[in-house]
Parts: C-alpha cells; sequence; structure tokens
C-alpha cells in the first residue's frame, strides 16, 4: 500500500544532482518527470554546477522546485564538502544523481550525510573513441555503486553497463524509461509546412534531420560524410542540424572543406524540435553511445523514419521504420539506407504505438512517484 500525503502536508523534496545544465537530453528528460508527477506530492530541487549556461530557472521556481549551484565535480574534494553541507542542512531523505559513473562523488556526500535514500541513475554507456572520457569511466564504474542505496536506469543497455549483469538479472536496478508527452510529438501536416517553409525547403527536396549536441559522442564527423554521399547521388537533398557544443565550429569548417554548405543548415539551439520532426523526412542519429536518446523517442512519435547507430540500446527500436545499423558499414551504405526509407515510409501518427511501449510520460512519471514513496516506506519514513 502506498501512503499519500494528507492535504496540507508538504511534498517530498527529493535533490537531483544534474551536473552541468547545457540544454542537453539528460536535463530534458529530469525536467519532464517534474513537469507531468504530482508536485503537491513530489518537489524536485536541481543541483547544478556553477557555469551552467542553460539552467531553465523561471519555469523550475514557477512550478515550486529550486536550483542550488554547487562547485563543477571536477573540483571533487571542493564538490562533496558542499553537497555535503547542503544535503545536511536541507535534510533530504532521498539524493538522486544522474552522472553516471560522477555519481560517486555526490552519493559519497549524501552518505556522509546520512542521506537514508541514494539513487545512482544510468543514463548511457560510453565507446573507446573517446578515450580520456572512456578511461575515466572504467575507472569509476567500478565504485558506481559504492554509495548507491538503489539503482535506476534508463535501458536495459545503460543498466548492465554501469551496474553490472548479475545485479541486473537479480532485478535490482529499477527502470525508468526516457519519456515524452507523446502528444507534443504527433505529425502534423501543418507544422510540416510551416517548418519547411521557415527553412526554404521545397516540396521536392528530401530533409535529413539531427538534433543533439555538437559533441564526439555525437558522432557529427560521420554523419558529414554520410550526407556527403547521399548528396552526391541525389542533390535534392538538405541537412538541418540542430544544437549547440563545442565541437559547432569544426562541423561548420567541415562542411565549408567538402563545399556542402549550400546544402547543410545550421540551426543553432531550437525550441520548436517537436514542430521540426514533422518537417524531416528521415532523421540521422550514428551516436557512439546512448542510453536511450529522447530524440529517438520524439521522431518515432511523430512517425518519423530513423537510421541510427546500433551502439544505441536496441530498445529504440519501436517502429519497423526505424533501422539500428553498425557504424562499421561505413558512409556509403549508411547513405543507401537513407535514401530507401525516405522512399518507402508513407508519414502518419504513431505516438499511440510509443504510448503502448511504454514511453507516455504521465504514466511514466506517476511511476516515479510511487517509487519514491516505496523507497521511502521500505526506510520507514512516512
Amino acid at each position: 500500500m502506498i501512503v499519500m500525503r494528507k492535504t496540507g502536508e508538504k511534498p517530498i523534496r527529493v535533490a537531483h544532482v544534474i551536473g552541468k545544465w547545457v540544454g542537453g537530453g539528460l536535463e530534458a528528460i529530469v525536467l519532464n518527470y517534474y513537469k507531468y508527477l504530482d508536485r503537491s506530492q513530489v518537489q524536485f530541487d536541481f543541483i547544478v554546477d556553477i557555469g551552467s549556461p542553460r539552467i531553465p530557472r523561471e519555469e523550475i521556481e514557477q512550478l515550486g522546485g529550486r536550483i542550488i549551484i554547487v562547485p563543477r565535480y571536477e573540483d571533487v574534494f571542493h564538490y562533496i564538502r558542499e553537497l555535503a553541507r547542503i544535503f545536511r542542512e536541507e535534510n533530504y531523505t532521498i539524493v538522486h544523481s544522474h552522472i553516471n559513473t560522477m555519481s560517486v562523488f555526490p552519493l559519497c556526500a549524501a552518505w556522509i550525510s546520512k542521506v537514508p535514500i541514494r539513487i545512482a541513475h544510468s543514463h548511457s554507456t560510453s565507446n573507446k573513441k573517446e578515450k580520456k572520457k572512456d578511461f575515466i569511466k572504467k575507472c569509476l564504474r567500478p565504485l558506481a555503486k559504492n554509495f548507491a542505496t538503489d539503482y535506476f536506469c534508463c535501458s536495459e543497455l545503460a543498466g548492465r553497463w554501469l551496474f553490472g549483469n548479475r545485479t541486473y538479472n537479480k532485478g535490482n536496478v529499477y527502470l525508468l524509461r526516457n519519456a515524452i508527452d507523446t502528444g507534443n510529438f504527433r505529425f502534423s501536416q501543418k507544422s510540416r509546412v510551416e517548418k519547411r517553409n521557415e527553412l526554404q525547403i521545397k516540396e521536392n527536396q528530401i530533409l535529413i534531420g539531427h538534433i543533439g549536441r555538437f559533441v564526439t559522442q555525437k558522432n557529427h564527423s560521420f554523419l558529414i560524410k554520410v550526407f556527403q554521399e547521399i548528396h552526391r547521388k541525389n542533390k535534392e537533398t538538405i541537412l538541418v542540424m540542430v544544437g549547440e557544443g563545442p565541437l559547432l565550429e569544426l562541423m561548420k569548417q567541415k562542411v565549408k572543406e567538402l563545399q556542402l554548405d549550400e546544402a547543410v543548415i545550421f540551426t543553432g539551439q531550437r525550441c520548436d524540435t517537436n514542430e521540426l520532426y514533422s518537417a524531416f523526412d528521415v532523421l540521422l542519429l550514428p551516436s557512439l553511445y546512448e542510453g536511450l536518446p529522447v530524440v529517438g523517442v520524439e521522431s518515432q512519435t511523430a512517425g518519423l523514419p530513423c537510421i541510427m547507430s546500433d551502439e544505441i540500446t536496441k530498445e529504440i527500436k519501436v517502429l519497423d521504420s526505424t533501422k539500428l545499423l553498425p557504424l562499421s558499414l561505413g558512409a556509403k551504405r549508411w547513405a543507401e539506407e537513407v535514401l530507401d526509407s525516405f522512399v518507402v515510409v508513407k508519414r502518419k501518427d504513431t505516438s499511440q504505438i510509443l504510448v503502448e511501449n511504454g514511453f507516455d510520460i504521465h504514466c511514466e512519471a506517476h511511476k516515479l512517484e510511487v517509487k519514491y514513496k516505496e523507497l521511502l516506506q521500505r526506510e520507514k519514513l512516512v
């Protein structure tokens, strides 16, 4: 039996450790859950690194949440000391950390502060091509469970990667999908026309889309090589890349060197991606690794054909039109698959299929609320 909090009783306040808020998928996922759960029962405080450029402070505070700025986790000892102080002073009963292997540090601070429920949440995996990051992850991964009382993951792949097969097989890792409001991402002919007009895309042109931060993980170099092959075969193709990040200028230079300037559009950060999915004809996601990319969920909700790397968890494939390809096939083969996908698929509303596969935020947010209460009951705190 789950105990509901009485009217007038303060909600459970959960500290969510985010790291640096850069407007990426992880932050969107946590914020999404916050917006759709019952905030009279559960409230979030967002623990965010100093220097975060895209904190939606006004939105969070209007919903009753708080932003708490802390030192960067790279300054480990200062970071742990400050977090331990905050956890003690705020008297949290739950600390929920989203920074993968780095969660060992905030959860150590939570352990020092005697926080009874300490959640490590795995959102991704790793790849050898990110040499420095991969080395750090491998060093910290054995420590990931040390200070956690509970383990969460966004996909089976992410859960097994961080917590191990034995722990996952025993049922000790709670699967919380990267869910969305499917109603906001349905295919719309009206949005398709409006956004293609805005981007100056002709009716006969094929619009290939990518949404993601310009970081090594997203594999933009390979994406551009694939598009080069696509454009060589069909001049009526345009690539739109949405997002910002440290590699943006390097990718712009690469496009220029390949003389693809007139066929590639860099939009920067956008707040209308739900409408852009309707404008796209194909989505490309050749990531080196992911946990469960929310872009893949959103795009399939809009019935958009997707070509993704098979380094992404297989759970992302919901529609028959979605293909998971090895990066080792190379740019030419990927280009062929993209052009074939455009020819075969007719767009339609596929949102209900995503709901049936567990990606609806209304249902999943309620599950999270219930899970928090179960953990509190286990610790005899309600």
